[in-house]
């Protein structure tokens, strides 16, 4: 009898051409010919009696069965490589793949140094870090764990607390030299302000201020966080900025703290991972020890 279960050659290439994007980089990424990806997608979709992807000589997209499927195929494969980790755990310890999404500049500055050091501690397991600010699907781009500000409502995903977070103003001494540091919160529409997102004009509210919020308007307008980073070091306005991104340059002195009574309350960092009853080891040990090292370095 013809089963799903004497497909699951197809399922491991369904869910790489979703992942690399397209059937050749697939192929490479499972070093098989394209033509045995295609045999096997062409196979499956048989099978089910329906079409997974639209396929066009510049793109593919998933169809909405392909969408349903393709959660339930992750599902499936993870479950696998989970059951096949837990007997490798007891044989040579913990290894495999370990997958991981988090925001740019917190990834650059903190989880790079610290993915490195946890692979040290377990050489066997290969880490993937994908940064972007962008907030991805865990299961969709195929990541075992993301680090994010705040946790996400999702009932499917499980969040676990790894350190508090608070975002500070703050601008370059030759800045505050050439323009003044402003006094009260007021001051601040005076000011050249590094407004991160798409609105020329925001409102930044304070924490614990009976004064209502203030209203600046952006001198340098960006979507990314590093670059309003650079643009306050640069000397070109004040910025807001989690404490994450400019606690060691306002140590350093690059920065300085503008209104240093003067906080916004920010959602602390969390690992946000499928909900799964048997988390892989190398998952549960790089989130516990991700925890202690944030934990450890928090100073603010």
């Amino acid at each position: 009898m013809d089963t799903l279960a004497h497909h699951f050659p197809a399922l491991v290439a369904f869910a790489r051409i979703v992942a690399a994007g397209s059937l050749s980089a697939a192929a490479r990424e499972l070093d098989v010919p394209v033509s045995v990806v295609s045999k096997r997608l062409s196979l499956l979709e048989a099978h089910l009696g329906t079409r997974l992807l639209q396929r066009t000589t510049r793109r593919q997209t998933l169809t909405e069965e392909g969408q349903l499927f393709h959660a339930r195929v992750l599902r499936i494969l993870d479950e696998v490589e989970q059951a096949e980790a837990l007997l490798a755990q007891r044989r040579d310890g913990v290894h495999g793949l370990l997958r991981i999404t988090a925001p740019g500049e917190l990834g650059r500055r903190w989880l790079a140094p610290i993915a490195a050091a946890f692979q040290e501690l377990h050489p066997q397991v290969t880490i993937q870090l994908a940064l972007t600010d962008t907030v991805v699907d865990l299961l969709d781009g195929g990541h075992d764990l993301g680090v994010r500000y705040g946790a996400l409502g999702d009932s499917s995903l499980v969040a676990r607390a790894l350190a508090p977070n608070y975002r500070v103003l703050c601008a370059s001494p030759a800045y505050l030299q050439r323009h003044g540091e402003p006094r009260t919160p007021a001051e601040l529409a005076g000011h050249r302000c590094i407004v991160i997102g798409d609105q020329r004009r925001t409102d930044w509210k304070f924490d614990g201020d009976e004064t209502a919020p203030v209203r600046v308007n952006a001198a340098f307008l960006t979507n990314d966080g590093g670059a309003a980073q650079q643009l306050a070091l640069a000397g070109s306005g004040i910025a807001l900025k989690s404490i994450w991104d400019v606690g060691d340059d306002l140590e350093a002195g690059r920065l300085v703290r503008v209104l240093p009574h003067h906080a916004m309350a920010a959602a602390p960092l969390h690992a946000v991972y499928p909900h799964q009853k048997n988390l892989a080891p190398r998952v549960r040990l790089f989130v516990g020890y991700l925890k202690e090292r944030l934990q450890a370095a928090w100073r603010w």
